[in-house]
């Protein structure tokens, strides 16, 4: 083996050592060791290595997509005369019900149950067929709706840190691992289990044993120093952890936390600093086991000797935490725990942290004055306490709960024109907040509990208070969010909002009293009280006593079985009924669930010959501007074409649920108002481009209708970070539906990558020195791209040709942005579904590897 160069490595490259030799066939795993051994040398490596998850998690809106494919999946196989019950999953798969919820009712004792109500009536189709999935297909565990969020059902209910098995007739145990259709996987990092987000379509792979292949990645250590200051919180550390990494250039790397600031973290701290790993550009955030995570599992009640398998293995197999110890990384950061302060991060993107007291200097122009307008410029309309970010942690529920209670004591109190929530991620919240006597207090300020799901943090906002959409349209009116969530894109949280701001949940309710982000929270007035004193924020803010002790009167272990049963056996969910039998039957007037053009033995049609551009962007297009997940308008394509077919107008519901309609969602693909196509005027609608040779401006579905007549293939053109944000696979599959083969850009996300690479489409990498603005980009011009699947090869070069109209050709080399064998072989199938079809169907010409 590696001998003692091990304790040299990271614990996630020991944790990957171990899963590989585990998962490698007989001889395959010889020379892994050597291949670790030799990352010692200069922190990288281009080996690749195998990945056997143990357990698969999602979330209803991946999930949803994900069972459509199967679905179709099996009725090809059915349609081809082969029984469909071979497209089983061969691990285990949790799927959450959590990015359906939304704030219909917010501010009443009802809303829980009001909003539960109606997202059942919105979602019963999908919810049917996720019924259908677990009851046709074994090892499919659905958590229904109110059973809280996926990354906090994880933490409190799923993993075991260490798994233990019977394996020919021996007792084996190894680390838990697992893949989650969701960015935010690495939260359970916090625990000391690793596990990643991926793409829908990678995780589809993985479920029918199309083995998971990586290169060993690059490890980014960020020591930690020092311990946080008194009333300095998790969330504050978060945020400087994901600008510090953001600046440092991370990007798709493993990051792992050392040093001896690591032990003065609790897990839930821990947690909300992994999760926001996709925010920081990183694939994990990972903090190795130790005594908190032993504290933690007895905290929820694990059995005395599974606690004590995860402590005895952890400590025999080089995985335990030494606070003092040194391991070779390929870069280091060190952040000082001490010097942490109140932050917030915004107002449009997570990495651009500010202290507390600084969100007026984040706005050109200045925001207007203050009293100009009942609802000013600046105005703070939505405060929302949600996401797995900063609820899964019952210290920032406390730390919240302990700020409602001395502000309501003082008479303050939310303006009208603020609409306010609390989401919390875990169905134990309820019981926690009512027994250390917070819940009143949040409810007294308008943060009752409106669900136990995503919310506000994905885009399930709900509707703005009359009182702010009677303003939009105002000239210079910006009105924004705060929240708790993880993401402030502009657009994500509310299609009508283009800013906010990230904060800890005592933070967000501090700026919902003060109504405004025109001010220095932490030297001006939060409010006045009912005698006109001023009330600071130093005067209500928690200390870390007061969180302890109302942590400490809170706690129950009793609470995590009750509100899990409760959660499970409520009426809307067990009287549901669902289809049975092996094939779901697909209902033609269904606006949800429609069977997917590209579930196909042969993958979707691609044209030969010079490609045209079908539109060219900048650098931060994220998978909310390439794939909506809020509110579908009325007078929107996707809206139209909803109301066409059958759809309530008066009830269009997200996108993120019609992601198993594709006639919705390709309708929807770039419609974010700040998009902006290089091809056509600045003014021109979002979601159009120019056709050649017409030279007309037209939709993109329309544009692409028209290429697809005339047999012409397509590229996409961006910047920097292209694709970053969520993990939706639908960014690729609209895109793939618009006949694009390749996408060329500066960078590309992680996760978007390899959904790219899943439906068969090139991402190939422009030269450093290559900007797409520097381009200048023409509809007219021609891209000449030498795409022969038998030279792509893992980064090889690609050669590009520009022939561009009254001007000089131009000339560049591309970089392919594929990173294993894999997906060379997935790419030459036409992407993952055929891929797997092949096998299953014996089609020599998209069998190209066989599935594990």
């Amino acid at each position: 083996m590696v001998g003692p160069d091990f304790g040299r490595l990271p614990h996630v490259l020991r944790i990957l050592l171990e899963n590989a030799m585990r998962s490698a066939s007989a001889g395959e795993g010889r020379d892994l060791p050597q291949a670790f051994r030799d990352w010692l040398a200069d922190g990288h490596s281009l080996v690749e290595i195998p990945f056997l998850p143990n357990r698969i998690m999602m979330h209803d809106t991946t999930c949803g997509p994900a069972l459509v494919d199967i679905a179709a999946m099996r009725d090809v196989l059915a349609e081809n005369g082969r029984d469909p019950d071979l497209l089983t999953p061969r691990i285990p798969v949790d799927v959450s019900t959590d990015h359906s919820s939304g704030v219909d009712f917010f501010g009443r004792k009802d809303a829980f149950q009001r909003n539960l109500e109606k997202e059942f009536a919105r979602n019963a189709e999908r919810y049917r067929l996720m019924k259908w999935a677990a009851a046709a297909m074994p090892g499919i565990r659905v958590h229904p709706p109110g059973s809280g969020i996926m990354h906090t059902i994880n933490l409190e209910r799923l993993s075991s840190v260490v798994v233990s098995q019977n394996q020919g007739g021996e007792r084996v145990a190894f680390p838990d691992a697992l893949l989650g259709t969701d960015s935010h996987t690495p939260t359970i990092n916090g625990l000391g289990v690793l596990g990643w987000g991926v793409g829908g379509l990678e995780a589809e792979g993985a479920l029918f044993g199309v083995p998971v292949v990586l290169r060993i990645p690059d490890v980014i250590g960020v020591r930690l120093t020092g311990r946080l200051q008194d009333g300095v919180l998790a969330t504050d550390l978060a945020l400087e952890v994901t600008r510090a990494l953001r600046a440092l250039g991370v990007s798709g790397d493993f990051v792992e936390f050392f040093g001896p600031g690591v032990a003065t973290l609790s897990v839930g701290e821990r947690a909300a600093i992994a999760n926001m790993a996709p925010e920081y550009g990183a694939s994990t955030g990972y903090f190795p086991i130790d005594d908190a995570s032993l504290t933690y599992l007895r905290r929820l009640g694990r059995p005395a000797k599974a606690c004590s398998l995860v402590e005895a293995y952890a400590k025999a197999s080089g995985l335990w935490f030494d606070p003092g110890a040194e391991p070779r990384f390929t870069r280091t950061v060190t952040i000082d725990l001490d010097a942490i302060e109140a932050s917030v991060a915004g107002p449009r993107r997570p990495q651009d942290r500010l202290a507390a007291g600084e969100t007026r200097s984040a706005f050109t122009p200045p925001l207007g004055p203050p009293d100009a307008f009942a609802v000013p410029d600046g105005a703070v309309v939505i405060a929302a306490i949600t996401s797995c970010t900063n609820t899964s942690d019952a210290s920032l529920l406390a730390a919240a709960g302990v700020l409602a209670r001395k502000a309501r004591a003082r008479g303050l109190a939310p303006p009208a024109y603020v609409k306010t929530s609390l989401a919390p991620g875990s169905p134990t919240a309820e019981r926690f907040l009512s027994r250390a006597g917070l819940l009143d207090d949040l409810e007294g300020l308008g943060f009752g509990i409106v669900g136990y799901g995503c919310t506000t943090c994905i885009g399930n906002s709900g509707a703005l208070p009359d009182v702010v959409r009677n303003q939009l349209g105002r000239p210079g009116f910006r009105p924004l969010a705060v929240l708790s969530g993880n993401r402030n894109f502009p657009g994500r949280v509310h299609p009508d909002l283009e800013n906010g701001f990230l904060a800890s949940p005592p933070l967000v309710i501090a700026f919902a009293l003060a109504g405004t982000v025109n001010i220095d929270i932490t030297r001006e007035p939060v409010g006045f009280d009912a005698e006109g004193l001023p009330v600071m924020l130093h005067e209500i803010w928690p200390t870390g006593a007061e969180i302890d002790d109302a942590v400490a009167s809170g706690w129950n272990v009793a609470d995590f079985d009750a509100a899990y049963h409760e959660a499970a056996t409520r009426p809307l969910w067990v009287e549901l009924d669902a289809p049975r039998g092996p094939r779901f039957p697909w209902a033609p007037t269904s606006t949800y669930l429609r069977r997917p053009p590209f579930a196909r033995e042969h993958g979707l049609p691609h044209a030969e010959g010079y490609a045209r551009p079908l539109i060219v962007l900048g650098d931060d297009v994220t998978t909310d501007h390439i794939s909506p997940a809020n509110q579908i308008r009325l007078d929107s394509a996707a809206g139209r074409h909803i109301v066409a077919e059958g759809g309530d107008p008066a009830d269009l519901n997200v996108f993120a649920s019609r992601r198993g309609n594709f006639e919705v969602m390709i309708r929807g693909a770039f419609t974010n108002r700040l998009v902006v196509n290089r091809l056509i005027p600045a003014d021109a609608p979002a979601g159009y481009t120019r056709h050649e040779p017409s030279g007309d401006i037209v939709p993109l579905i329309e544009a692409a209708e028209r290429y697809a007549r005339t047999k012409t293939p397509l590229v996409l053109v961006a910047g920097e970070r292209y694709g970053m944000g969520s993990s939706r696979d639908w960014a690729a599959k609209a895109v793939a539906l618009l006949g694009v083969r390749a996408v060329i850009a500066s960078s590309i996300e992680r996760i978007h990558r390899t959904n790219l690479i899943g439906m068969g489409i090139l991402p190939l990498l422009l030269p450093e020195s290559v900007h797409p603005d520097s381009l200048n980009i023409r509809a007219e011009d021609l891209f000449d791209l030498d795409l022969g699947p038998d030279r792509l090869t893992p980064r090889c070069e690609v050669p590009l040709t520009i022939l561009r109209p009254d001007r000089e050709p131009l000339h560049l080399t591309l970089r392919a942005a594929i990173e294993t064998s894999l997906e060379v072989t997935l790419l030459k199938s036409g992407g993952l579904i055929p891929h797997v079809l092949g096998e299953l169907l014996g089609n020599p010409e998209t069998a190209v590897a066989g599935v594990a």
